[in-house]
């Protein structure tokens, strides 16, 4: 039986029909205004009404960038779109009109873990944390086979755990949170600081920016380290270090089988994930008396989120393949 699959971004979503057996059959996109909440509930509305004359299906799943009820149905806040408190599986639902489709909500990050932990990545393990590295640091936390969600449905927020006391400041209000050292804007703002201090050094990045060191991406170090460039190669290894410590800590609380980190920065691949294993390594509580958990490349890509979510909301109906 098909399930539909959401994945809901700030100016964009990914609207999927999944099958049984977490393959994608079709996906369609539309965009959104994230300053419109409305916008985003009728974008989706319409993917689905679109692909319902294609597909039946009776479940729909919504990854959603924001802190979700533990009912799952409303997103408490987002710090990209207007949502505050808002229902948005009801209004959803009243949009689509349909008696026989139930609607959950997901985090973003759950639902790409999930995707990752049924049919990629992690679907030979029962424990595992999802660590996803782009413009902040979203997680998820599989125990057991089942997915963490805490008391009141924020659990797995990694990205907020502080590792630099009177560190950099976050946007969740507090300083040195992990997503401050250990995320794609991370990379990118030491890699503009270097570009300004050491202009010299930073010569290839700043011609990949046109000129201008306040132009520098994540995709421009990840190619200059790709072509040997050695301030490239150096931010990856940073990063990666960061990304393994920090895992590390987490091997005291969880004791996970497997670590899979994904977006947009895995692009950089073993320049980014060997460093990160080498400070696990190093780091590791009880060093040389526990086993070394792997940490992996994610599978599926930008597919993971509307597959999990799709998952998620055929089980959250009783439903498992």
């Amino acid at each position: 039986m098909h399930a539909i699959g959401v994945d809901i971004g700030g100016t964009k979503i990914a609207v999927g029909v999944v099958d049984d057996e977490g393959a994608i059959v079709e996906t369609i996109r539309r965009p959104t205004q994230p300053e419109h909440a409305e916008s985003i509930d009728a974008a989706i509305a319409d993917a689905v009404h679109e692909l319902g004359q294609r597909y039946e299906f009776h479940h729909i799943g919504l990854a959603a960038a924001g802190f979700v009820s533990s009912d799952r149905r409303r997103v408490l806040f987002a710090p990209n779109i207007a949502w505050r408190e808002y229902d948005l599986a009801s209004k959803v639902e009243a949009l689509i009109g349909r008696d026989d489709v139930s609607v959950v909500v997901e985090n973003d990050a759950n639902a790409a873990g999930w995707g990752e932990f049924r049919y990629g990545a992690g679907r030979d393990v029962r424990d595992m944390v999802m660590l996803t590295i782009g413009t902040g640091l979203g997680a998820a936390i599989i125990v057991e086979g089942q997915l963490v969600r805490g008391a009141y449905g924020f659990a797995a927020e990694l990205g907020h755990v502080r590792v630099q006391p009177g560190g950099h400041p976050c946007g969740c209000g507090h300083r040195g949170c992990w997503e401050q050292y250990a995320s794609g804007s991370a990379l990118v703002r030491e890699a503009r600081r270097a570009a300004a201090e050491r202009t010299v050094r930073a010569a290839g990045l700043i011609e990949r920016a046109g000129g201008d060191p306040a132009a520098i991406i994540g995709p421009h170090v990840t190619a200059a380290a790709a072509e040997g460039d050695e301030l490239g190669i150096e931010l990856l290894a940073e990063l990666g270090s960061w990304i393994g410590a920090g895992a590390a800590s987490l091997a005291a609380v969880l004791d996970p089988e497997s670590y899979v980190v994904g977006g947009g920065v895995i692009g950089a691949g073993e320049m980014l994930l060997a460093p990160a294993r080498a400070a696990y390594a190093e780091h590791l509580p009880a060093r040389g008396h526990r086993p070394v958990a792997p940490i992996i490349a994610a599978a599926m890509g930008n597919d993971a989120g509307i597959v999990g979510a799709a998952a998620l909301a055929r089980e959250a109906a009783g439903v498992r393949d």
